[in-house]
């Protein structure tokens, strides 16, 4: 090419070579048009003459504005390269191009126009924030992942390996690439711009200082705590409850050793990073955009319907045409000379025109390799029927029989060799099924085509020895067991293996009949492979249609570049060219791959009068003409475009005359076709004649097209698709268009809907599928009334179209590419092509998308995963991701649910390369697509949620419901324990008669008893890691001890009776003795949970607190924890000047003190109990020694403990329960206490079980985290623990301490591992206590086992309890918290009216006790809140009981079990603590709900937690898989949460295993969570926001 003024030959060569290189690019779309012209005019500067106004442009490349000129090539192959030295310069490029599929001048104009539209109303998504190592391999490996597939290989391995040095050559070279990678290395990408908003070009490559606080400060800063209201963006209803802050002050951001002026407080008074904020902040202000179709007023309280239910628009368009009458094809002529049989053609060619070309094949340079005469093929393939009928197994049992299913593999490249096998099996009468090539054990799809090879009954497979040499084979030579498949027989064809027939045997060539004839392959929507059977007079009429409607004659030349396996390339290039003795020339894909132009070529040649193609070769060679400048293509009669019937063919078609009229191309030439693999050939163009007006092109509206209807597109013209017809029916069918779904209703004129043909020259069946074939072969057309219409039945086609003027058909699409989202249809393929049309070029890798629906929450939702090019950032990823989102819902009004990129050539792929897109489903839905980029969009999409609940105003006062329970036969839900006897065992008091009645208020007392009437009895045992005994206490023992702290209290202490005094002690005797230490001296014990050595920066804060809020005068420890009190670590994060006086109890002298404290009453302090709940909330409770003794009392009852009895605790004696298991209990009762701190488990896991074991324990007591730890280390491990001799059966009860919902999935599996060590299944149970009363069930002794029911989980978000069947669908499991203790009673009321509830009635579990705490312990005395939650009344009922509100949510139902007492058993059941409740769309939402469904999502998530921000749903899963599986959750959580719980995510963390805390009763500390998420102190792997 010329330019003006510079003579481009005289110039260097390498400008020359970097001039080639240009117009490469620009041909290949990886440069824009300005970019082109800028770079050349570079290039050029210092050769050019000095002239006004020079023009660099190329006059010949017409290009879209704002677009690459004519990006190549299709998911089916790579780009071609033009010559060979730009082929040289340009190895190092990645192929960066549209799928020409798709292609379209005007789209991509469409496309550019709607984003600019967008880019008005700026729009910044959050990025999400992405570990580096999540996505930064081996420079290596970003470059070019591995291409697996052969058949498929995307680029020549010389290109490749050429590739891979000039890529790595060229990145470790360029300063940015190391800039990036330094810029990007903190250890959570806060990538530089991640509040990228579209088309702002980014400037400044270095991170910024975000301005979050300014932003945040709008919406948070300003609110007070008290009341603050997040903004609510997911529901209209006003949020009715204040967030209260639980933590004291002292609290706030303590354990964060940060300066507090780097956060900011937001409205929950968390401290936050501003980084995690901004980004939620802008998720918020997305998410303010209004939604498409709004929410209608919908949703009763009582309405069991889930789902909103679209109104009908009354906008939509309708057909409103006549009925359409059904559309005749040309008679079928006769021809005195067609065969009887399409056999008896080759067998007439074959003897009267041996030397007659039929076939020639190509080598991969495109050269011919062979030519195949009609007398070879005869005689090859006489030769193959013989060997098949006569040589394969004996005389007497031939291993074929004429009738039988034989598979065919050959390879694309070997034509010739399959002619033979079609021919031979057609002539031996057995039915040929030609596949494709198994490419490994693995292969995408295998297992369908196993399921087709089973369905047709397949045995034998027939295949050339070069191609047989290339399968998989077993380490012993056999070939593999492909998955799926049946076990196969291998059988050559190869020549030398053939039998001459003997001069006898001639081959039975009957007049076509009925029998099948061949089976076509053909995969459904599902992924299913069929075999579609074609009969004898089928093909026959086929071949004679197709003869007729193309004007064959006999001896023409054809070129051939699809697949002869099926379809077009079957139908035309192997059987009607035989029945016309027409020359074949083959072009196969390999040979397409090297040499684009290769069919063009042979046209030239060859003056060949036909040629089949499909778009992709059209554009190929166009893109590669510019080397060819003698080619003609005047000797095309006609150029057949297989797919035609695809809408987005138009422009290629176009593009391809525009190139090649110049060389003798006739525009009239061009015939689209319409096929489908059940009606065979649909419809054809014929060729025009020469010079009339081409046929007129639809340009319809894909608003209408949506709902069903061809209007013509005049308003809108970015949405606008332009459909070229696919000429008229075949010869001798009869067509129709019925609905797609539902009854097979004739449409109306203006309708679309799918053509069904009726015609003798189609498919007859899917073989050996009689259920499926006659719902697509048998289809009989009805009228509007649902009459039928006639007698003949039609075959369904699977193409969706509609009858133009002139009867011409036009096609808009395919059922199988169809996506019904919220009643409106869209094509895949229309998704494509709107999706490549958005500058591609910097992220999508060979165009290859992929585009399909999952369904989700009763809609189907459009999913798009694209390959992403090894070159593309991060940024260019997401920002393309943005666009795609706006252009989809720009042009086609339909939200996005999902855009996932993966790495280049990783997904599964067909056998001709293109995408596999039911595997590629299958991955995404099963977790196994490993996305390297995702973008989920619920909130936009998602549009039929119910309405949020509006909450109603309590009219009806308490009253008025208990009669309302009374009149409907509902008893009051109360439940209540035995007695408390006041008298001990009779027995002993009779013995010793030294046990005053009054003498058990006191524990202190009670140690002393026992030290004088019985010194020697063993009250506790400590075991360490080891099972050894490393401490015991005796009665005697326990008190001495506890007098010498009591002296060292009196002396070094300085204290007041009544002081509080922190115990700080690792589980062991020692803070047993210090506890009743501080009872003889009268001052107040407060057990602490000693800090972390390893961890002080998070645990000891939480010490100084407990320390600083009780006031504590003093604090017993031990010398190693006094020197970590006093350590410089432990200066890093308290101030360690300010301790209380610290005193260590490690080897005090022996002195008694002067006197033992006794309290003047029972209703005075024992002790405080300080715990941390999961809210984050501390919380310390006061007990008095009346409540101490009631409460040992009560357990003592329920568990019959004696002194001759020993039990077992694995519980951390801190707080709860657990404490007075440990430290109280057995001073009580006198039983033998083996004590095992559960940190010794982490060393020697079975420690728990074989100290139950070894002493024969009968009740052993335990935390969730422990008999967690014993399922999940020692379930696979019950054989070697039952050969070492552990037994089980010994156990009676095993009870789980906690303050939650019982655990049943826990405890269930727990008890069914260790069944086998002989634990009985019915030994296991649970506690359930609170702060306001540490105990108010334990299974005990004499009760029924606990009861399991099954609620309903939509019920109980309303705070109703329904009752449903096991196994019923949403149900949830709950068991029985255990029988209530001796003493209590337990009532169900109305948190809102405070009135008792009825029997199975959701409503706060308040209970009346004796050993009820007397009250929270503050430093405030907030009396109002103490006496709220103490010392309540009913407002209706029993006015004079005091209860105290436990803040559990629950019910009581009578069982039909029987009591003690023979009275019918009440059993509580436990549903949640009301703190941790989540309120969202006005419903109440417990986290362990979510928490359960998203754990089972996948089975790399090993923990998950949720907590709420603003009304954002968070949810925090840790994987325990491998990171490149992190990006796989996000889909499937926000699935999982939309379908069980109706209810949108809106942030996906995704951290390291571990990161979610978890306090010592083995609960999530949620709020810590939340805290460390919102401070960006979790070192995510991935988090990404949902739009």
């Amino acid at each position: 090419m010329a330019d003006r003024g510079v003579d481009l030959s005289a110039l260097p060569k390498e400008v020359r070579d970097q001039l080639a290189e240009l117009d490469l690019e620009l041909s290949e779309g990886d440069i824009t048009q300005k970019g082109y012209e800028k770079k050349r005019a570079k290039l050029l500067a210092s050769y050019i003459p000095h002239l006004p106004s020079v023009d660099l442009s190329l006059p010949d490349v017409q290009l879209s504005p704002g677009h690459s000129a004519d990006p190549s090539p299709s998911p089916e192959a790579p780009g071609p390269s033009s010559s060979s030295a730009s082929r040289h310069h340009r190895s190092h490029r990645s192929g960066g191009a549209r799928d020409e599929r798709y292609r379209s001048d005007i789209h991509t104009e469409a496309v550019q126009a709607a984003l600019a539209k967008h880019k008005e109303q700026k729009m910044a998504l959050p990025m999400p924030t992405k570990r580096r190592s999540a996505f930064v391999q081996s420079p290596i490996d970003t470059c070019t992942p591995p291409d697996t597939s052969s058949a498929s290989e995307d680029e020549g391995s010389l290109r490749r390996k050429a590739a891979l040095s000039a890529v790595l050559a060229q990145s470790l070279q360029s300063p940015d690439y190391w800039i990036n990678r330094s810029v990007q290395s903190s250890s959570t990408s806060s990538s530089a711009s991640s509040t990228l908003s579209h088309g702002e070009p980014k400037t400044q490559p270095h991170p910024q200082p975000q301005p979050a606080v300014s932003l945040l400060a709008d919406v948070l800063a300003h609110t007070r705590i008290e009341n603050s209201v997040p903004p609510d963006v997911t529901s209209s209803t006003p949020q009715e409850r204040g967030s209260r802050v639980d933590l004291p002050p002292a609290v706030r951001g303590m354990s964060r050793g940060q300066s507090r002026s780097s956060m900011l407080d937001t409205a929950d008074g968390v401290p936050v990073n501003s980084r995690v904020s901004t980004k939620i902040q802008q998720l918020l202000n997305t998410l303010k955009r209004p939604k498409r179709p709004p929410l209608s007023e919908f949703f009763l309280d009582d309405a069991e319907e889930i789902v909103e239910v679209p109104q009908p628009d009354p906008n939509t368009p309708k057909p409103e045409g006549r009925q359409i009458i059904p559309v005749k094809g040309e008679p079928l002529g006769v021809v005195s000379n067609w065969p009887p049989a399409l056999q008896a053609a080759l067998a007439r060619w074959g003897a009267t025109q041996a030397k007659s070309p039929a076939l020639t094949v190509l080598d991969v340079t495109g050269k011919p390799l062979y030519t195949l005469t009609y007398g070879k093929l005869w005689s090859r393939s006489l030769k193959l029927a013989y060997t098949l009928l006569n040589k394969l197994g004996t005389k007497t049992e031939p291993v074929l029989q004429p009738g039988d299913r034989v598979a065919l593999v050959y390879p694309n490249s070997d034509p010739g060799m399959f002619w033979v096998a079609f021919y031979g099996c057609l002539l031996a009468e057995v039915i040929p099924v030609p596949i494709e090539v198994p490419l490994s054990k693995q292969d995408a799809g295998s297992q369908q085509i196993g399921f087709l090879l089973g369905s047709c009954g397949v045995s034998l497979a027939l295949t050339s020895e070069v191609c047989l040499k290339g399968l998989p084979k077993t380490p012993n030579g056999e070939i593999v067991q492909f998955k799926g498949w049946p076990r196969m027989k291998w059988v050559v064809t190869d020549t030398k293996y053939l039998t001459k027939p003997s001069k006898d045997w001639q081959p039975h060539i009957p007049t076509a009949n009925t029998d099948t004839a061949y089976i076509e392959y053909k995969a459904s929507k599902e992924g299913t492979v069929m075999g579609v059977a074609v009969s004898k007079i089928s093909m026959l009429t086929h071949c004679q249609a197709l003869t007729q409607a193309c004007n064959y004659c006999e001896g023409e030349t054809l070129v051939n570049v699809l697949d002869c396996k099926k379809d077009m390339g079957l139908w035309h290039g192997v059987l009607t060219s035989v029945m016309n003795r027409i020359h074949t020339i083959t072009v196969p894909y390999a040979v397409m791959k090297a040499c684009p132009m290769s069919w063009v070529q042979r046209v030239h040649i060859h003056k060949a009068r036909v040629a089949l193609v499909k778009c992709r070769d059209l554009h190929w060679a166009m893109m590669a003409h510019k080397d060819q400048r003698d080619t003609n293509l005047s000797s095309i009669r006609m150029l057949i475009v297989a797919d035609g019937a695809n809408p987005w063919s138009v422009s290629s078609c176009d593009a391809f005359l525009n190139v090649f009229q110049s060389h003798g191309l006739k525009p009239e030439v061009i015939c689209p076709c319409a096929t489908s693999p059940e009606a065979l050939t649909v419809a054809i163009r014929r060729p025009g004649a020469r010079g009339a007006p081409l046929p007129a092109r639809a340009i319809l509206s894909m608003g209408g097209l949506s709902h069903g209807v061809i209007r013509v597109n005049t308003e809108d013209k970015n949405s606008a698709l332009t459909v070229q017809d696919v000429g008229h029916i075949m010869p001798g069918a009869l067509m129709c268009i019925v609905k797609p779904d539902g009854p097979p209703q004739l449409c109306k004129t203006d309708e679309i809907g799918e053509i069904v043909i009726n015609s003798r020259a189609g498919g007859t069946m899917y073989y050996g599928l009689p259920g499926v074939t006659k719902n697509t072969f048998e289809v009989i057309p009805v009228n509007q009334a649902g009459a039928p219409i006639g007698e003949i039945p039609f075959s369904r086609t699977g193409l969706l179209g509609f009858v133009g003027p002139g009867s011409l058909v036009f096609v808009v699409g395919k059922i199988e590419g169809l996506l019904m989202v919220s009643g409106r249809r869209h094509n895949a393929d229309d998704l494509v092509a709107t999706a490549l049309a958005v500058e591609p070029v910097k992220t999508v890798y060979r165009g290859r998308i992929a585009v399909f629906s999952v369904t989700v929450f009763y809609d189907e939702r459009i999913v798009i995963v694209a390959e992403q090019r090894p070159d593309a950032s991060e940024e260019d990823s997401f920002q393309w991701m943005s666009r795609v989102l706006q252009a989809i819902d720009s042009i086609h009004q339909v939200g996005l649910y999902c855009l996932a990129l993966v790495p280049a050539n990783t997904l599964p792929k067909t056998p001709l390369g293109g995408i596999h897109i039911c595997e590629t489903k299958q991955n995404f839905l099963e977790g196994n697509l490993h996305p390297c980029n995702i973008l989920m969009c619920p909130h936009t999409c998602v549009t039929n949620l119910p309405k949020p609940r509006q909450k109603q105003p309590v009219d009806v006062g308490p009253a008025s419901m208990l009669v309302g329970n009374l009149v409907a036969g509902k008893r009051i839900a109360q439940a209540i324990g035995r007695e408390l006897g006041v008298v001990e065992d009779q027995d002993l008091i009779r013995k010793l008669c030294m046990w005053p009645t009054m003498m058990h208020q006191f524990l202190s007392e009670a140690l002393q008893w026992r030290a004088q009437t019985d010194p020697d009895h063993v009250l506790y045992v400590l075991l360490n890691a080891k099972g050894v005994a490393v401490c015991t206490a005796t009665c005697a023992q326990l008190h001495k001890r506890a007098e010498k702290i009591t002296a060292t209290l009196m002396e070094r202490g300085g204290l007041n009776t009544g002081d509080n005094v922190v115990l700080l002690y690792p589980p062991g005797i020692d803070l047993i003795a210090a506890f009743y230490g501080c009872l003889y001296a009268g001052v107040i014990p407060v057990t602490v949970r000693p800090p972390h050595p390893q961890n002080l920066a998070a645990t000891l804060p939480t010490v100084r607190m407990i320390i600083d809020v009780s006031k504590a005068a003093c604090i017993l420890t031990t010398q190693p924890l006094m020197r970590i009190l006093r350590s410089r670590e432990a200066a890093a994060s308290v101030n360690i000047k300010t301790w209380p006086t610290i005193i260590d109890t490690d080897d005090l002298p022996r002195k008694r003190p002067p006197h033992i404290y006794k309290p003047p009453t029972a209703e005075m302090l024992a002790y405080l109990d300080f715990s941390v709940s999961t809210t984050g909330m501390l919380t310390g409770v006061k007990m008095s020694h009346a409540a101490v003794s009631t409460l040992c009392r009560s357990i003592k009852l329920q568990c019959e403990l004696y002194s001759s009895r020993q039990i077992a605790i694995c519980l951390d004696p801190y707080c709860g329960l657990g404490f007075v298991l440990w430290c109280l209990s057995s001073v009580y009762s006198g039983h033998q206490s083996i004590l095992i701190p559960p940190l010794e488990l982490e060393s020697s896991l079975p420690l728990w079980l074989s100290t139950l074991s070894q002493y024969k324990i009968r009740d052993t007591f335990c935390s969730y985290s422990v008999m967690e730890l014993c399922t999940k280390g020692l379930g696979t491990q019950t054989e070697i623990l039952k050969a070492r001799g552990l037994n089980l059966s010994c156990v009676r009860s095993c009870v789980v301490i906690a303050e939650e919902r019982p655990r049943l999935a826990l405890t269930q599996s727990f008890s069914k591992l260790f069944k086998d060590l002989g634990l009985s299944l019915r030994a296991v149970s649970t506690a359930f206590g609170s702060r306001v009363n540490l105990a108010m069930c334990m299974q005990g002794t004499a009760g029924p086992d606990p009861s399991t029911v099954f609620v309903d989980m939509k019920s109980l978000r309303h705070d109703r309890v329904r009752l449903v069947e096991r196994g019923a669908p949403q149900s949830l499991p709950l068991m029985e918290s255990g029988t209530i203790l001796p003493g209590v009673r337990v009532i169900i009321v109305n948190p809102e009216t405070r009135g008792p509830l009825g029997d199975s009635h959701l409503g706060e579990i308040w209970v009346n006790s004796p050993h009820s705490a007397s009250g929270y312990y503050t430093i405030y005395g907030e009396e109002s809140l103490q006496a709220d939650h103490f010392n309540t009344r009913l407002s209706f009922g029993e006015p004079h009981t005091l209860w105290a509100r436990t803040g559990y949510l629950g019910f009581i139902k009578r069982t039909e079990l029987l009591d003690a007492n023979g009275d019918r058993h009440d059993a509580l059941f436990v549903v949640g603590s009301l703190d941790e409740t989540l309120e969202l769309r006005g419903l109440r939402y417990h986290p362990i709900d979510i928490e359960t469904s998203v754990s089972r999502t996948h089975r790399s998530i090993a923990e998950s937690a949720v907590f709420t921000w603003t009304n954002l749903l968070v949810v925090v899963a840790e994987l325990s898989g491998s990171e490149q599986e992190a990006l796989d959750l996000v889909p499937l959580v926000t699935n999982v949460v939309l379908e069980e719980h109706h209810l949108i995510v809106g942030v996906v963390v995704i951290v390291d295993p571990g990161v979610i805390p978890i306090n010592s009763r083995g609960e999530k500390q949620r709020m810590h969570l939340r805290d460390s998420f919102l401070a960006d102190q979790l070192d995510p792997i991935y988090v990404a926001y949902n739009m």
